[in-house]
């Protein structure tokens, strides 16, 4: 593989276009708007000048990769003669839906179709192409260039040649992959949303409140993060989402999100991308300015 589409600009698009440029891959990034692009390469530059801060990258090899990042708002241009796309759109079963009827019809009848999605069925999405053999789940962790993991799912069609091209690829960017089944959340998001969503439940039935909770999971649980302010930083809609897939995928009432959690997403209290979650942020930044917006 030599050539990479990444489809969607944003924290995840940018990231994933990043760690592939600089492991010498040519990179076709494509969204909606030039707007949207432009803002993901100065992200990407930004993130790139904290590697040579920290003597992980060099001015060089920063500007070398970055070259070989190229931008297109025209779905067909930017798939043309490509080996792989990886598919990083908003968490949504139909936009993800159209983009692979799409994706199938434009790219290379060679190329594997993946999806970052990080619980949308990937059997489900490959129903909609001619190619289900040759469509995967790669689900890469946030931030992209700084996390180790990758999730690579199989669906109920894919073929043990095209995990195997993929689990490679991972390894080859400095990934350590994970080869999964495809069931609702997959490993990764099974296991960390019920315990969002319980630390949630733990807030909204008064037993303790937000710093109280994330306390006792940072000090006794060894967690970088609490519960609570991850789900900030991940977003209180994408936790939204995931849960609902959980519930109706399994039909099990454990994963039935909590009434606080909606609510919050329905007033717009998206976290971090909003300003406000649990927590306060200063404008455009993950900088926590303000004690929780919920007491005991």
């Amino acid at each position: 593989m030599k050539n990479i589409a990444v489809i969607g600009s944003g924290t995840m698009g940018n990231g994933i276009a990043h760690v592939f440029a600089q492991k010498g891959y040519q990179v076709s990034l494509i969204d909606l708007k030039q707007e949207y692009l432009d803002r993901a390469i100065d992200q990407i530059a930004k993130n790139m000048d904290r590697q040579i801060s920290k003597g992980k990258m060099s001015e060089d090899e920063k500007m070398a990769a970055l070259d070989r990042v190229f931008t297109f708002t025209d779905l067909e241009k930017g798939l043309t003669a490509v080996d792989l796309v990886v598919e990083a759109a908003t968490e949504n079963l139909e936009i993800k839906l159209d983009l692979f009827r799409k994706m199938d019809q434009l790219a290379p009848k060679s190329a594997i179709l993946a999806s970052n999605t990080s619980s949308i069925s990937i059997t489900k999405i490959a129903a909609v192409t001619d190619r289900p053999a040759q469509v995967i789940g790669m689900h890469f962790m946030n931030p992209v260039p700084i996390m180790k993991l990758v999730e690579v799912i199989r669906g109920y069609a894919t073929s043990d040649e095209v995990t195997s091209e993929i689990m490679d690829l991972s390894r080859k960017l400095d990934k350590t992959p994970v080869e999964v089944n495809d069931y609702p959340g997959f490993v990764a998001n099974r296991i960390l949303m019920p315990m969002i969503n319980e630390a949630i439940y733990t807030l909204y039935e008064g037993v303790a409140g937000v710093e109280e909770i994330d306390t006792v999971m940072k000090l006794g649980m060894a967690h970088p993060m609490g519960p609570l302010h991850l789900a900030d930083f991940i977003g209180l809609d994408v936790c939204l989402s995931i849960l609902k897939v959980l519930h109706l995928g399994f039909g099990n009432p454990k994963y039935a999100p909590c009434p606080l959690l909606v609510n919050m997403v329905e007033a717009g209290y998206k976290g971090v991308k909003t300003g406000e979650g649990f927590y306060q942020y200063s404008a455009g930044s993950k900088e926590l300015v303000v004690a929780p917006r919920f007491n005991k």
